[in-house]
């Protein structure tokens, strides 16, 4: 006689199941994707950051935040990964944490691997660091970057010590983004203390062309010219030797 399937596992199907929903809602809330591209599917791995940068203060649950705590893992994991061979960067950022943001940069910068970055809609503020700090940039056609001073929220204690805190935070800035990309020193401060392109700040909304004609951003373009500079790159960074014929 056909043994008939008992309860038991008919009840624990759905508890499979159900913990596999529970795993990818999880993934959708921390990752902001369905899915993560596993090392099979693809050689390259995209980063993408989105909305405001989010520090180590919480910001409210209607802002779009990018989380710098799941950045940082991500590019570790990137780095380990021997089956990843190069990193795609999507910015479309309003800034957010100066600290957080240069924290990402710094990450970025120091991975050894092939890296490309995309401004896409915008990468203003401190997405200007994190932008550069990529081997290649891209921007798109009507993207925008806003440079301008660092600014403080909050309380603000009425000291000396107060500027020159804020002073050392900017140079900071402007150091990692001349350092990371083409733009003269005197030129990057002329933009960031301009006086007349933004309506309540001083500084300068800098769109595609402008950017590349400023080398703050080597190239305009997107996603089809990104992925080619990066399996270019991919390939240098390999050499002949170690290269495929597919």
């Amino acid at each position: 006689m056909d043994k008939e399937p008992s309860k038991q596992d008919d009840q624990n199907q759905p508890q499979g199941d159900q913990a596999n929903n529970s795993s990818l809602v999880q993934k959708i809330q921390q990752l902001g994707q369905s899915n993560v591209p596993q090392a099979p599917d693809s050689n390259i791995h995209v980063l993408s950051i989105i909305g405001q940068v989010e520090g180590h203060v919480q910001l409210p649950a209607q802002n779009k935040t990018t989380k710098y705590e799941h950045m940082l893992p991500q590019l570790i994991a990137v780095e380990q990964n021997p089956k990843i061979e190069g990193l795609i960067i999507l910015l479309n950022t309003v800034g957010g944490d100066v600290e957080a943001g240069l924290a990402l940069s710094e990450m970025i910068a120091s991975i050894s691997k092939p890296t490309v970055s995309i401004v896409l809609g915008g990468g203003h503020s401190i997405g200007v660091p994190i932008a550069v700090s990529a081997d290649y940039s891209f921007i798109a056609p009507t993207a925008t970057m806003t440079i301008h001073p660092i600014r403080l929220n909050g309380l603000v204690i009425g000291v000396p010590q107060t500027f020159e805190y804020m002073d050392k935070m900017q140079d900071r800035v402007i150091d990692f983004v001349v350092h990371h990309s083409d733009i003269e020193e005197e030129k990057f401060k002329e933009l960031m203390f301009a006086k007349g392109n933004l309506t309540r700040d001083i500084g300068t909304n800098v769109i595609g062309t402008d950017a590349v004609e400023y080398g703050l951003i080597d190239g305009v373009g997107g996603v089809s010219q990104a992925m080619l500079k990066l399996n270019e790159m991919i390939g240098d960074n390999q050499g002949p030797e170690e290269q495929v014929i597919q």
